[in-house]
């Protein structure tokens, strides 16, 4: 498994574009990987054909476990099969073995069977700590869902892993023994009330379109005269890498970073016509501006006047960006497994609304389809987050370090408004900036909403 992103542990393979046996040459994609952060292809940097996948579609490995073998031209047979047995030397890039020895592989001998055809990693913190039948049972977590599908009594196995370990292979061997050996005991149901988690899940099927056969109901909890209580039911969810590392770093920019928020509306009524126009003229392009357009290219000449805005905490220093890197976040959709990414457009002060909204949609388009690089993602230095087009008034958003400052629009709503002391109907729009006060202080940061409020409410200017 190669390292994706500077921040990736492990990673999920999405789906395999070869077959054992298929001939692949340098650069080809041979499968999607879903890292902390992204979707993402991975290809390889060899000619050869694939000699064995190790690894299944929907399980989690951690970076440098082998995945994948290649038998390159002129290479022996005889020389690549020896590198699946048991401390194997690891593989980058989906094939080529490196001289480092993996101390965290085990190919199981039983992977012609039954489609056990994968990767275990042998960690001592990828383990769960289980209560069965009163004792406790040690056992991975591919070892743990398994025996859950198949009724597996996990109390009645013993484990070969490492401290007595239960692993994939012990449950797979149970399998085939189960008529035989009665040892290998089926349990009436799955019994996850009766089990405790001791250590962090390592989910081995993390991404979410695989989730709905980890999905585990919780059973009313009988007393001991009988009656059956009606608590609270649920079902459990496999997390994916991309919702762990948002968890991660929200959590971290809450408790690192001083939020405080400034709130201010704005009056669209000449933006909402002028956009209104320029998408007349321009359908037969076809280009149609949207209104977080406008707001990305004003918070870009904002920034050019209030510098402290496009800056970030750097401990004893604050460090003022050069460029204006706008991150424009991009909800993915919940059948996919959901999730957020920030794309981000570059050097925006410089650019023209009708570039902006080009890379806007391609950004977001392949961020929900082939998944963002990392190039895509980084360098950005202010967000915009805008819910509008959903309807949302006004919300606040968490920052996204490192930069200082986030934009939560709401949706440019038509409504009765005062105009010239006057009442009629006319669009506005609320906007809350959230903002690094250890950066930015508040009269600052209300002379951007003020910048930003003239120059949406006099579109002409974003023109030019």
């Amino acid at each position: 498994m190669p390292r994706l992103s500077d921040t990736m542990e492990s990673g999920t393979i999405v789906r395999w574009n070869v077959k054992e046996g298929d001939a692949v040459k340098s650069g080809m994609v041979v499968a999607d990987i879903e890292t902390d952060k992204a979707t993402m292809e991975m290809p390889v940097f060899d000619d050869g054909k694939i000699l064995k996948l190790l690894v299944p579609a929907g399980q989690q490995v951690k970076v440098g476990t082998q995945i994948a073998l290649i038998l390159e031209d002129g290479e022996s047979l005889d020389g690549a099969q020896a590198a699946t047995s048991v401390g194997a030397p690891s593989t980058s890039a989906a094939g080529r073995p490196s001289q480092s020895a993996s101390q965290n592989t085990f190919v199981s001998p039983n992977s012609n069977t039954r489609g056990a055809n994968s990767v275990e990693p042998i960690d001592a913190q990828a383990e769960e700590i289980l209560q069965a039948d009163g004792a406790r049972v040690r056992v991975s977590p591919v070892a743990r869902r398994i025996a859950e599908q198949e009724r597996v009594d996990l109390g009645s196995l013993k484990g070969s892993g490492p401290g007595g370990r239960i692993i994939k292979r012990d449950v797979m061997n149970a399998l085939e023994n189960r008529g035989s050996n009665p040892a290998a005991k089926i349990t009436d149901s799955p019994r996850p009330s009766a089990m405790s988690t001791s250590a962090p899940q390592s989910s081995a099927t993390a991404h979410v379109t695989a989730s709905s056969s980890l999905a585990v109901p919780v059973s009313p909890t009988p007393r001991s005269n009988g009656l059956v209580v009606a608590g609270l039911q649920s079902t459990e969810v496999a997390v994916s890498s991309m919702r762990q590392i948002i968890a991660k770093r929200l959590v971290e920019s809450k408790t690192t970073i001083p939020h405080y928020q400034v709130t201010m509306k704005f009056e669209l009524d000449r933006l909402m016509a002028l956009r209104e126009q320029l998408n007349s003229e321009l359908a037969s392009m076809g280009i149609k501006l949207s209104v977080n357009d406008f707001i990305v290219r004003g918070c870009a000449l904002s920034m050019a006047k209030h510098p402290y805005i496009n800056a970030s905490w750097g401990g004893e220093k604050i460090l003022m960006h050069q460029q204006v890197n706008v991150g424009v976040a991009v909800a993915l959709d919940e059948e996919k497994g959901g999730g957020l990414l920030v794309a981000v457009i570059r050097d925006v002060d410089r650019k023209s609304l009708r570039a902006i909204s080009s890379e806007t949609k391609a950004l977001s388009e392949k961020a929900r389809t082939r998944g963002l690089s990392m190039e895509d993602m980084s360098d950005s230095t202010f967000t915009v987050s805008n819910l509008g087009m959903f309807g949302v008034e006004n919300f606040t958003a968490i920052i996204n370090p490192p930069n200082s400052a986030i934009l939560a629009c709401g949706a440019a709503l038509k409504q009765p408004v005062v105009r010239d002391d006057q009442l009629t109907i006319g669009f506005e729009m609320t906007a809350t900036l959230s903002l690094d006060h250890r950066v930015i202080d508040g009269a600052m940061a209300a002379r951007w909403l003020n910048t930003l409020k003239a120059l949406l409410e006099n579109p002409a200017s974003l023109l030019v």
